[in-house]
C-alpha cells in the first residue's frame, strides 16, 4: 500500500481529485496517510475531516526557522509512513531537509505548462491571471517532481487547455482544474504507485 502525505493551503479541489480517484477504484493500493495545511483555515482541513483522513496545520510562522519548520514536516510524514508526498495547492516552500529526505517522492501539479508563468510568485489565481495578460491561446497544467528551486523538477505529465477569448481568470482557473490537474495528477500518483516513473537526468521515462 502507498500512503499518501497531501500538502494543501486552500480549499483542496485536488486533494478532492485525489479521493475521488481513489474511491473509483482509479487508485488501487493507494492510500492518503495524512493531509497537511499550510493555513489553518484551509478548506481542504474540511475534506480531509469528513473523510475521516487524519490532518494538521503546520504553519511556516509558527516556527522561528525554515530548518525548524522542515524538521517537523519530515517527523510528521515519516510518522505517518508516507511514501509519496503530493503538493496539491501548496503554496508554501517545502525546505531542503524535506525535499532531500523524500528525493524524487515528492511531486506538484502546477497550473500551466512548464515553463510558462512558472517560478517563484507564480501560483493560484496569479498564474491565469499571466497567461491571458500574455495573450498566449494555450495553457493547461504540468505535474512534475519537485526538487530545491521552483517549477523546475523533472516533468512527469502536462496536458494542455485551450484559452477562449472572453475568459476571465477565475473561468480559466476553473477550465485547467477540470480538464487538466484533476486528470494529470491522480494519473502521476498511478504511474509512480505502479513503479512506471523512471528519472533520466531532467527527463522522465513511463515504462
Amino acid at each position: 500500500m502507498l500512503k499518501m502525505g497531501i500538502l494543501v493551503s486552500g480549499g483542496g479541489t485536488n486533494l478532492q481529485a485525489l479521493i475521488d480517484k481513489i474511491d473509483s477504484g482509479y487508485l488501487k493500493g493507494v492510500e492518503i496517510a495524512t493531509v497537511v495545511s499550510s493555513s489553518p483555515g484551509a478548506y481542504a482541513l474540511e475534506r480531509a475531516a469528513k473523510r475521516g483522513i487524519p490532518h494538521s496545520c503546520i504553519a511556516r510562522r509558527d516556527f522561528s526557522t525554515i530548518e525548524e519548520y522542515t524538521k517537523s514536516m519530515v517527523n510528521h510524514f515519516e510518522k505517518a509512513g508516507v511514501g509519496l508526498i503530493v503538493m496539491a495547492g501548496y503554496i508554501s516552500f517545502a525546505g531542503a531537509e524535506l525535499i532531500k529526505k523524500y528525493e524524487n517522492r515528492i511531486i506538484n501539479v502546477h497550473p500551466s505548462l512548464i515553463p510558462a508563468f512558472c517560478g517563484k510568485g507564480h501560483y493560484g489565481i496569479k498564474v491565469h491571471e499571466k497567461a491571458l495578460e500574455y495573450g498566449v491561446k494555450v495553457t493547461g497544467a504540468t505535474v512534475h517532481f519537485v526538487n530545491e528551486e521552483y517549477d523546475s523538477g523533472a516533468i512527469i505529465l502536462q496536458k494542455a487547455v485551450e484559452i477562449l477569448y472572453d475568459d476571465t481568470p477565475e473561468v480559466l482557473q476553473k477550465r485547467v482544474m477540470e480538464q487538466a490537474e484533476w486528470e494529470i495528477l491522480p494519473e502521476a500518483v498511478k504511474l509512480f504507485a505502479e513503479g512506471r516513473l523512471k528519472i533520466e537526468g531532467r527527463k522522465v521515462r513511463i515504462v
